[in-house]
């Protein structure tokens, strides 16, 4: 009995350490100009979160790793971790985490070549065409599901910017990504910035993506969302986002 106790002392203590100390921690990825280590703020998303969580007294602390691992990390229920970002919508992600409200958008599409540009009207116009896609993103329901089914051909890499090496180097047709990412990579990846003038974004968009916090699933991932989006409406969003992209 007594170590049933210690035991349920021990979650009780981890599950509210967040409000003894205003503490949170979240995970991210390397995903410019959204988040990153390197970057002022760490990124537009990730000042937008700052200074939500700020206005609410709490301070935001943000461990950048590859995208699985922010995931993974974040999901698990041992970790310091209470959720990661930023993150598109997706039934299936909403079985497992609590989202915020949106903390702003960004436009996905596709990296095509200039010498290569395909006009497009329906996903299945794309069926001809092979695209690349980076691992465990979600894009759009319906683009996803086609992927799975095959029903588009798709090559799969790890990061975006691999995946804009393999469209200038022809191995792709098109990349799936967001513009604002796609114009910080080409403008500062060395390898890249070379071949910048080879590609351009499709006039097409797939859709403006809002971009969230997914919080742990449960009491205190749904008490965070609280707090984080009334710390949300105290901030000017489009401002901060703005500022960084």
């Amino acid at each position: 009995m007594r170590n049933r106790l210690l035991t349920i002392s021990l979650i009780l203590l981890s599950s509210f350490s967040y409000a003894a100390d205003k503490t949170i921690h979240l995970t991210s990825l390397d995903w410019p100009p959204y988040s990153s280590k390197s970057l002022d703020q760490q990124g537009a998303s990730v000042a937008v979160a700052k200074e939500a969580f700020k206005a609410m007294g709490y301070e935001l602390k943000v461990d950048f790793f590859p995208w699985s691992r922010a995931v993974a990390l974040a999901k698990d229920s041992g970790s310091k971790y209470s959720g990661y970002f930023p993150e598109y919508f997706s039934d299936d992600t909403a079985k497992d985490f609590v989202y915020s409200d949106a903390m702003g958008s960004g436009p996905l599409g596709f990296a095509e070549r200039k010498d290569n540009s395909i006009s497009w009207s329906t996903l299945n116009d794309l069926k001809p065409y092979r695209i690349g896609v980076v691992q465990d993103y979600i894009n759009t329901t319906e683009f996803d599901a086609m992927v799975a089914s095959k029903s588009l051909k798709s090559s799969v890499t790890t990061t975006d910017d691999k995946n804009l090496k393999k469209l200038v180097s022809g191995r792709i047709d098109l990349a799936v990504i967001d513009k604002n990412v796609m114009n910080y990579l080409f403008k500062t990846n060395p390898d890249l910035a070379k071949k910048a003038n080879m590609a351009q974004f499709n006039s097409t968009l797939l859709e403006d993506k809002k971009l969230f916090i997914c919080f742990k699933k449960g009491s205190q991932g749904e008490d965070l969302a609280k707090i984080y989006n009334e710390g949300l409406k105290k901030i000017d969003i489009a401002a901060i986002m703005g500022k960084h992209l």
